[in-house]
């Protein structure tokens, strides 16, 4: 059986990757490694969940680490850009823990927050910025940093960052690197320009495809669930999020998402809330509630779809069916990781008919749709343990509208150029019951970094990612007007603070 260990990692990231439980290499690891590790252009290809993040996270570390060069302020020596805050932070949570093995600083970068503190990390000297383009670019005009040094560059989702018209800002971005570096690049599909960025930026890359990108995993179980009309839909979309595990809903709107999230949890299924629309440190609240089991429901809309680690993840729902097959199967890929099964539903109106078979040929997906009715027997078996119910005890005023005249996903806002960014951590948790980034450092004291927690499972084992600060030398700590800490980490979207009732509902 192949091992870490057989592509000539240094020993400490090794050791790091077994402390973890990780100790055989995923496909798309067991095929990039053997270029990466002596310095090739990568190109990779492969569907979320399959571990793409630690397949250039490890070469990254292990050849700086091994390089001449040295740390300088404001100069970093390798990049990674994502296209979202969500998944710079989940990034980052696999990278830092094999990175500090070596002796190597990290540090995040995206909008949404101040930026004083990213500067201040900058300042201080770090070896990996992990990043968003457009905070990046602002901190580019602004000359606090420069990327004639970096030597690795990783482009990472790069379909998505295309799919959000962010390729124009990769590109001069990208013009900004030396043209002599290692260079990869891994992306579920290469459509959209993305293969424009191959050509222009890949000298000669080895490609490794380990997985048709665009069909589900086989692990994956697909129901469609045909309703009479509007209202039996509602009643099926609140037994199926009143089960005991975890459960993703999507929903097309930043409104109706809201919208969800409140009635569930006032019908005694406690719900949070994840859109465009939610501010840094809200987004961190209620994915740490989520993510930690206070909370097991999640109601969604695409923001989420890409870039949200979390184990054990049994159930995903489309509320509201997605308009092309590509999002439909990314929606679907927060269940079924790393080898791991998962339920997928999707909840279909008389009038949606066409649509979603259209959808579902487009994604390769077989199922055939099923009239559906509350109590069925199909809805028991999906729905399985009705979890007890749980009380609103206290509702206070909502402090998740905090984006008014928000930019773009990693722009920024009016708030946070005014010096009055909401916090950011490390990274999003993996593992059922583990603390994260929002709860550790965002939580009192406003230092920087903070331990988060990733993984990549196989029978329960932390999956996709690692233990430890999502950022150092200076992450985003902190959070509000320009306070050291909220202090109230674990408190759900909206304010409200459950407790649990030994009635069933």
């Amino acid at each position: 059986m192949t091992s870490f260990a057989d592509f000539g990692l240094p020993t400490p990231v090794v050791r790091e990757l077994s402390r973890q439980g990780i100790d055989s290499p995923f496909p798309i690891q067991t095929a990039t490694l053997p270029d990466s590790m002596k310095g090739r252009d990568v190109l990779g290809r492969g569907r979320t969940g399959s571990g793409k993040t630690l397949a250039f996270s490890l070469p990254t570390v292990a050849r700086l680490a091994e390089a001449k060069t040295s740390r300088h302020p404001r100069r970093p020596r390798a990049l990674v850009l994502c296209p979202t805050r969500e998944l710079a932070n989940q990034i980052a949570a696999t990278m830092e823990p094999v990175a500090k093995a070596l002796g190597l600083v990290t540090t995040t970068i995206f909008g949404g927050v101040a930026q004083s503190r990213q500067v201040s990390a900058l300042n201080g000297g770090v070896d990996i910025v992990i990043a968003c383009p457009g905070r990046l670019e602002d901190l580019l005009n602004q000359r606090v940093l420069t990327l004639d040094g970096i030597e690795i560059t990783v482009l990472d989702e790069a379909d998505h960052m295309a799919d959000l018209g962010f390729l124009p800002g990769v590109k001069r971005i990208m013009d900004k690197t030396p043209k002599k570096g290692q260079r990869m690049l891994f992306s579920a599909t290469l459509d959209n320009g993305v293969d424009q960025l191959v050509k222009r930026y890949l000298s000669n890359p080895v490609r490794h495809s380990v997985d048709d990108a665009a069909a589900a995993p086989p692990q994956m179980t697909h129901h469609i669930l045909a309703v009479r009309d509007a209202e039996m839909k509602k009643e099926i979309v609140h037994a199926l999020a009143s089960g005991t595990g975890r459960r993703v809903l999507f929903m097309r709107t930043k409104h109706q998402a809201k919208k969800l999230a409140k009635q569930l949890t006032a019908s005694g299924v406690p719900a949070v809330d994840l859109h465009g629309n939610l501010g840094q440190g809200a987004r961190e609240r209620n994915l740490e509630a989520f993510s930690s089991g206070s909370v097991k429901v999640l109601v969604a809309t695409d923001i989420a779809a890409r870039g949200i680690h979390v184990d054990d993840i049994e159930l995903v729902v489309h509320v509201d069916p997605p308009a092309e097959h590509k999002a439909y199967l990314h929606r679907s890929g927060r269940t079924a990781r790393a080898g791991s099964e998962g339920v997928v539903v999707t909840v279909m109106l008389p009038e949606q008919r066409g649509d979603v078979r259209d959808l579902t040929r487009k994604a390769k997906i077989t199922a055939q749709p099923k009239q559906v009715a509350p109590g069925d027997s199909t809805m028991a078996g999906l729905v399985g343990d009705v979890a007890p119910y749980v009380r609103p005890a206290d509702i206070t005023p909502p402090q998740t509208q905090a984006k008014r005249g928000t930019t773009s996903t990693n722009g920024g806002s009016r708030a946070s150029r005014r010096g009055r960014g909401t916090g950011s951590g490390g990274g999003q948790p993996q593992g059922s019951g583990q603390r994260t980034t929002a709860q550790r450092s965002s939580g009192g004291s406003g230092r920087s970094g903070g331990q988060g927690s990733g993984g990549q499972s196989r029978g329960g084992q932390p999956r996709g990612g690692q233990s430890g600060a999502g950022a150092s030398g200076g992450g985003q700590g902190g959070s509000g007007r320009r306070r050291g800490g909220s202090g109230r980490a674990q408190r759900p979207a909206g304010g409200t603070v459950y407790s649990t009732s030994s009635s069933s509902r």
